[in-house]
């Protein structure tokens, strides 16, 4: 009988070793590296491929905004082909549940103003979420609980005046003083998913309340469209004070309009322009990319340069923002005005007889 040898023993625990590996091609590879004593790492066939495709976008940003957030995705993401539409965002939810009746969904990702509307499309089951979305910088109130949409910025209303004609105030309610009678620019909660959300957040902040809106009307204002035509509307000297974003109202300024702001002593509602998927979508993979991209410092230093607070507290945010600390930021139960949004737009609708 022939007696092992060490030779034969290493053979054996060779054999036993080889016998609980895959005889796939790639392992093979891997073991014959071993046996030369050399190791090959063969190329993961289970590799995850770079997002593709189509991926349909419906956003609210302003066009110049959102032409450069596209190009810069696009260039994060070169296989993926983006198209894109803006509107103001109830105009967008209109055109999303036109869409949802007729059984043809074509956006996959919103990225609009507001919680609101997209806490409603969630209440309808309409929103994907994506419990693996890259929200370690960002604070748990600037995104849903249940991560089925993500703040990206944030966006604060102020009042912004007209420095050659009008005085710097410090609170809401100076707007309804008689000496401002039709000259206050107010976008419309019916056009505007800021403006709606600054509707809700006042209307719940004692200070403010319905009395706020019930005094404009009865100032001979009459608001209507979105940030953007009141920001015209103040810059130019055509109103004295104006209900605008923040970024709107630097970024005007830093361009040489006659225009400043002022954070009120009230507090000042915020939106976080988020983004979701939409549980239709027909691109997942494209989809989550483009969240992953709005929430990633790329994305985030994005937002700096477009003249925007980002929503990554690890990211500075431009010159002429005053500092978070420092401003009294008024929160909002999204999930309540989910449930009141009708009744809301209904008693605005009936105040200003729209």
């Amino acid at each position: 009988m022939h007696s092992p040898t060490v030779s034969d023993n290493k053979n054996n625990r060779l054999s036993t070793i080889f016998s609980f590996i895959p005889t796939t091609a790639a392992s093979a590879t891997a073991i014959a590296g071993l046996l030369l004593g050399t190791l090959v790492v063969p190329q993961l066939a289970f590799a995850d491929e770079a997002p593709s495709g189509k991926l349909v976008i419906y956003t609210s940003q302003a066009p110049e905004t959102a032409q450069q957030t596209i190009d810069a995705f696009k260039a994060a993401y070169p296989g993926i082909q983006v198209e894109w539409s803006r509107n103001g965002t109830t105009q967008l939810m209109n055109v999303l549940h036109t869409e949802m009746m007729a059984g043809g969904v074509k956006a996959d990702v919103l990225l609009v103003a507001d919680s609101i509307n997209l806490g409603a499309l969630k209440k309808e089951g309409k929103l994907m979420a994506y419990p693996q979305a890259p929200v370690g910088n960002i604070k748990s109130e600037f995104y849903d609980k249940d991560k089925t949409w993500f703040g990206t910025k944030i966006i604060a209303t102020v009042i912004g005046y007209n420095t050659k004609n009008a005085k710097p105030v410090d609170s809401w309610l100076a707007l309804t003083d008689a000496s401002n009678k039709g000259q206050v620019a107010v976008p419309s909660p019916l056009y505007s998913g800021a403006a709606l959300y600054n509707l809700h957040t006042a209307i719940n902040t004692p200070s403010i309340g319905w009395d706020f809106y019930q005094k404009l009307a009865a100032n001979d204002i009459s608001p209507e469209g979105g940030n953007g035509p009141a920001l015209k509307a103040v810059a130019s000297g055509l109103a004295k004070y104006g209900v605008i974003t923040d970024a709107d109202i630097i970024l005007a300024k830093k361009k040489g309009s006659p225009i400043d702001l002022v954070y009120p002593k009230e507090g000042v509602s915020f939106v976080t322009e988020p983004v979701a998927i939409l549980s239709s979508t027909h691109n997942i993979p494209a989809s989550k990319a483009f969240v992953n991209f709005l929430l990633s410092k790329q994305g985030q230093e994005l937002v700096v340069k477009q003249g925007n607070r980002p929503i990554d507290e690890n990211i500075a945010a431009p010159e002429g923002f005053e500092p978070i600390s420092k401003i009294k930021l008024l929160t909002l139960d999204s999930d309540k005005a989910v449930d009141d949004d009708k009744q809301v737009r209904a008693k605005f609708t009936q105040i200003f007889g729209g």
